[in-house]
């Protein structure tokens, strides 16, 4: 089974590729206030909402850097039929690598939920604020632990280490630590958490009913069951998603 088209089959329904509610989205949208051809740079890109969000309202400049090329067709045809491809530059390429190719200096960088693209998220909030302005911003979204997870849900999520994530005030000291200056965070709350979850799961549960001879069904119907009771019995109480917008000093 390929990781790749399993998420994209578990996404296919979701605007964004993270639990937080558009609403919040927008209003962090609005509180960056950019001008006419301000450079928005974003890694992990996904299907590209956010920056065609930003393209509307702004007009910006900006690059999508995506690994996953099943994405980044989907976000230029969604760019496309909502009239900004010529807005955006697409980049198919891990994110090490093109982030290495970017001589060139932005008003916003962006990481939703793709921190592990650039090493986590001290490597990721680092490299970003290098390649942007002073004065200008980053945007990051990233898991916390909302209490200590049991070695019993670390072993459900393939022996993950209680490392890999902090809390949502380390989140945020992470930052400042690197002299960048927190001005707002939104996190998910249980319904928001809940809408993700459940729209993931029955977006797989869905496909497999409607393509009982597809040959990886089975493998896909054991997985999203699996993910699905241990988001219930541990993850909805456990696992926090943040994201946090910094400035640049």
């Amino acid at each position: 089974m390929d990781r790749n088209r399993y998420s994209a089959i578990a996404h296919q329904n979701h605007t964004f590729y993270n639990p937080i509610n558009p609403t919040k989205i927008d209003k962090v949208i609005e509180l960056l206030a950019l001008k006419d051809n301000d450079k928005v740079i974003d890694i992990g890109a996904g299907k590209g909402e956010i920056l065609l969000r930003i393209i509307e309202r702004y007009r910006s400049k900006c690059i999508a850097i995506e690994k996953y090329s099943d994405f980044t067709e989907q976000l230029q045809v969604n760019a496309k039929n909502r009239g900004v491809l010529k807005n955006i530059e697409i980049i198919t390429e891990d994110a090490k690598v093109a982030i290495k190719t970017i001589n060139e200096k932005f008003n916003v960088a962006i990481c939703i939920g793709s921190t592990h693209a650039l090493g986590g998220l001290h490597e990721t909030l680092d490299t970003l604020r290098k390649c942007v302005n002073k004065g200008g911003y980053v945007l990051i979204g990233e898991g916390y632990w909302k209490q200590q997870p049991s070695k019993e849900y670390l072993e459900a999520l393939g022996g993950a280490e209680e490392s890999e994530l902090r809390s949502h005030f380390e989140n945020v000291k992470v930052g400042e630590k690197l002299g960048l200056i927190p001005l707002w965070s939104y996190t998910t709350n249980d319904d928001e958490w809940d809408e993700y979850e459940w729209l993931y799961a029955m977006s797989i549960e869905n496909y497999c009913y409607e393509h009982p001879d597809d040959p990886d069904r089975d493998a896909m119907l054991q997985k999203i069951r699996t993910w699905r009771n241990t988001y219930l019995k541990w993850g909805r109480d456990t696992l926090g998603f943040g994201i946090y917008l910094f400035r640049n000093m």
